[in-house]
């Protein structure tokens, strides 16, 4: 069926790199697609498909993020229903095709960069999911260049990092000098010896 709906595409790069993904996809066995899947997304960091983690890396802004593409959904009367969370790109490309085009591509503009680290991720490995990830490239409009450079530094550096401690919430000293010095060691109390039924030694 995937084959059939991408052989009746208007010729486009597109529909030429999604050709060639199912070129491949159609001689795989089962098994061997649902190993390639969980080996590219699941357990390589810099392929997941989780298009926040980019953006926000594992920091509280994340969560934000992900309550804001929620709520989207839920503005255009849509649920999604599959268990997975809202910035999955499965999930945001349903979303998209159900919007359309200028809704339905928002948050796939917004999360470019994350698509691109992806698709070189996926080409760098290899994978023929690049070519679906290079379709979705050239639906959406030309990376400009901050976007190149953010996405060689994201590749270099990683996402951002949570900040963690007191030094995210201002320089200086957190209590005044002496607040928490220990009080003063009590004296010893003198216990008296202990006696025997023979009496005190």
């Amino acid at each position: 069926m995937l084959t059939a709906t991408v052989g009746a595409l208007p010729p486009s790069p597109a529909a030429e790199r999604l050709a060639a993904f199912t070129g491949w996809f159609a001689g795989q066995e089962p098994d061997a697609l649902e190993r390639h899947y969980v080996e590219t997304f699941d357990l390589r960091r810099r392929s997941g498909l989780y298009l926040t983690y980019y953006l926000h890396g594992d920091t509280r802004r994340r969560g934000m993020a992900l309550l804001t593409l929620a709520q989207r959904y839920r503005a255009t009367g849509w649920e999604a229903d599959g268990g997975e969370l809202p910035d999955h790109l499965p999930v945001v490309l349903e979303y998209a095709s159900l919007a359309g085009p200028r809704a339905g591509e928002d948050p796939l503009r917004l999360h470019r960069r994350g698509l691109e680290l992806i698709h070189h991720a996926l080409a760098d490995g290899g994978s023929p999911c690049r070519h679906v990830l290079a379709a979705l490239l050239t639906l959406l409009p030309p990376a400009t260049e901050a976007d190149l450079r953010a996405v060689a530094e994201l590749a270099t550096q990683g996402p951002p990092a949570e900040d963690v401690g007191l030094d995210p919430y201002g320089a200086g000293e957190f209590a005044p000098p002496g607040a928490f010095v220990p009080p003063r060691q009590a004296p010893p109390t003198l216990m008296p010896p202990p006696s025997t039924p023979e009496g005190p030694r």
